[in-house]
C-alpha cells in the first residue's frame, strides 16, 4: 500500500545516560530545527518512564541499555519517502549536525533506526 496522504516515518531507538538526558534534549532540538528546514513534518522525541524489561526481547535489549541508561523513543515524520530521500544528505551534511558542533550525547552504535510507510494514520 502506498498512500501520499499518510507520512513516511523515519523511527529510532537508543540508550541515553541518565546525566545526559539535558544534552540529549539540547541535541534533539538542535536537529528537530534542521530536519524541518528541509522538509520534515515534524520531529518527536520520547524519554523512556515505563519501558518493560523482556525475557527475550525488549527495547531495552535492543539497544543494550546500561543500569545508568534510560531508552529513548523518537520519529520524524516526512511528506514521502521522496522528500526524506532528497532531504537527509542535506541534513547530514549541514554543519550545524556535525560531530564537533553537536556531539551525540550516546553512543551511537546502539542507535536502531528504520524508514517506515505508514499504513494507517488515524
Amino acid at each position: 500500500m502506498n498512500n501520499n496522504a499518510y507520512p513516511y516515518v523515519d523511527g529510532f531507538v537508543a540508550a541515553v545516560p541518565n546525566a545526559n538526558k539535558a544534552e540529549f534534549i539540547e541535541h534533539a532540538r538542535a536537529a528537530a530545527v534542521v530536519f524541518k528546514e528541509h522538509g520534515a513534518l515534524r520531529v518527536v522525541e520520547c524519554w523512556g518512564n515505563d519501558v518493560p524489561e523482556g525475557e527475550v526481547t525488549s527495547f531495552s535489549m535492543a539497544v543494550k541499555r546500561k543500569d545508568d541508561e534510560t531508552v529513548i523513543f523518537s520519529w520524524i515524520e516526512w511528506p514521502s519517502r521522496a522528500v526524506r530521500d532528497e532531504a537527509m544528505p542535506k541534513v547530514m551534511q549541514d554543519p550545524r549536525l556535525q560531530m564537533d558542533v553537536n556531539p551525540m550525547p550516546f553512543d551511537g552504535k546502539r542507535v536502531i533506526f528504520g524508514g517506515f510507510e505508514s499504513v494507517i494514520n488515524e
